[in-house]
């Protein structure tokens, strides 16, 4: 179970990325139903770190906090930064004894290093998956996706991707649950849809406008009805070829893959938070049939509802 985490900086680290890893695991949100990680920040010289941006960061604990740690994290850091050799070890230990190892954004270089991508597939930020696959080609590079998970060892893309990947392992080890409390307490979403191929080479706008914002909470409130492309075209006063395009263009994918996500996510809270059939959750969810239901979890979280329900179910979170 995820209880140890340690974060390893490193000069020329980068600060947001930094705080990313410290904002999902370095907060007691006990008070609010959710989890409460022993949380450490250490450094091969503590000391002051300088960030990328010039100011520092003072370390106090070194690398041994992580002999033990169930998760090691690195953020990302400023191209043409040595790693230190115990950095490295860290890492290869970490993930020889079967912990989780999380890289954010150009963090993937340090893993890439210590030689634990080799064989496993990765990802990065968008503008340097090229030179991630040219390093370490041994390791298959994913430029379209927002993290890969690949054996308990998870990269993040690009800058804020590492929220994304982060909540993964909340997810994977806690519960649906446990990251939707550390999400709205960040005020995220706890899992987005898409791949960083949407942000390539584009202007920054707001994914949802005033009228998605509407419909998609509509969505949410309906999940168990029937929600058809034209249904929901009528409901935001556009063609259903007008509002599957724009849908996409915002969101990042397709109103069915989005809905397909939210019943996903309603069903996981269900199997935790109560004892509905396996039936009453497929209906409640809009799936219809437990057998449907099934498909898709084993699809997506490689698991069964039964086998999610026996492992998260009842309070799981303290």
């Amino acid at each position: 179970m995820l209880s140890k985490v340690v974060c390893v900086t490193m000069p020329g680290m980068a600060p947001f990325e930094f705080g990313v890893i410290c904002e999902v695991f370095g907060i007691d949100r006990g008070a609010h139903g959710g989890p409460a990680f022993d949380f450490h920040v250490t450094a091969a010289e503590p000391g002051p770190v300088r960030t990328k941006l010039g100011f520092d960061i003072v370390v106090t604990e070194d690398l041994s906090a992580a002999a033990d740690a169930d998760l090691v994290a690195i953020p990302a850091y400023q191209e043409g930064t040595s790693i230190h050799p115990e950095i490295l070890r860290v890492v290869r230990e970490a993930e020889a004894r079967g912990a989780w190892v999380l890289s954010v954004c150009s963090g993937a270089f340090v893993l890439g290093a210590a030689g634990i991508l080799d064989g496993r597939r990765s990802t990065t930020h968008w503008m340097y998956t090229e030179a991630l696959a040219l390093a370490y080609p041994k390791t298959e590079v994913d430029p379209d996706v927002l993290f890969v998970e690949d054996r308990r060892v998870v990269t993040g893309a690009g800058t804020a991707a590492g929220i994304d990947a982060a909540l993964h392992i909340v997810r994977k080890e806690l519960g649906a649950a446990a990251a939707n409390i550390i999400a709205r307490r960040m005020v995220v979403p706890p899992q987005r849809d898409g791949g960083q191929s949407q942000f390539i080479q584009a202007p920054v706008t707001d994914c949802r406008s005033d009228s998605f914002a509407a419909v998609t909470e509509w969505m949410l409130h309906n999940l168990d009805q029937e929600l058809t492309v034209d249904s929901l075209a009528r409901q935001s006063l556009m063609s259903p070829r007008t509002f599957a395009r724009r849908f996409r263009a915002e969101l990042g994918t397709t109103p069915t893959a989005w809905l397909n996500r939210q019943r996903l996510l309603r069903a996981q809270q269900l199997l935790e938070e109560t004892s509905r059939s396996l039936e009453e959750v497929a209906a409640d969810t809009g799936f219809g049939a437990a057998a449907v239901m099934r498909h898709h979890f084993v699809k997506v979280l490689q698991t069964t509802p039964t086998a999610y329900r026996r492992t998260f179910g009842g309070s799981r979170v303290r």
